[in-house]
């Protein structure tokens, strides 16, 4: 049996490339009728960071998804939109998403990437294993 409600997964990490997939998943969303997904995630402070009560990475990244939705779309944004926040690697939490969506839309490298790199680690990582098509946003200024 087919699933009814169907979603469009944008993996979301604060860069131009990230937010620029996101205003392209978004009117994707809306000529297939999908729901949107702006998903993030996080990692937990480890032992040998200092110390600093005040920072909750969880809540930060809650803050940097919104700031990133922000910038996309400013007061107009989509009513079909989901926010997703996941603790765990980007990667394998992006995987696990895919099972249940339509498609899986990533900008070509987030904020860790070299300059002269096509893609990242976890668009490169997702391409292949993903459960779900994915697309590679080049962003707005990419010509065909």
């Amino acid at each position: 049996m087919e699933n009814t409600v169907r979603k469009i997964v944008v993996g979301i990490d604060g860069s131009a490339q990230s937010i620029s997939a996101l205003r392209y998943a978004a009117s994707l969303a809306a000529s297939l009728g999908h729901d949107l997904v702006a998903f993030s995630s996080w990692l937990p402070r480890i032992a040998l960071e200092d110390y600093t009560p005040e920072w909750a990475p969880e809540q930060d990244a809650r803050d940097a998804l919104e700031k990133s939705i922000a910038e996309a779309f400013g007061e107009d944004i989509p009513a079909n939109l989901e926010r997703e926040v996941t603790m765990g690697p980007a990667a394998p939490n992006l995987i696990e998403a895919s099972k249940d969506a339509a498609m899986l839309v990533l900008g070509t490298r987030g904020r860790g990437g070299f300059k002269g790199l096509v893609m990242g680690s976890v668009s490169s990582s997702l391409a292949a294993h993903a459960k779900c098509p994915v697309l590679i946003h080049h962003g707005e200024a990419a010509t065909a």
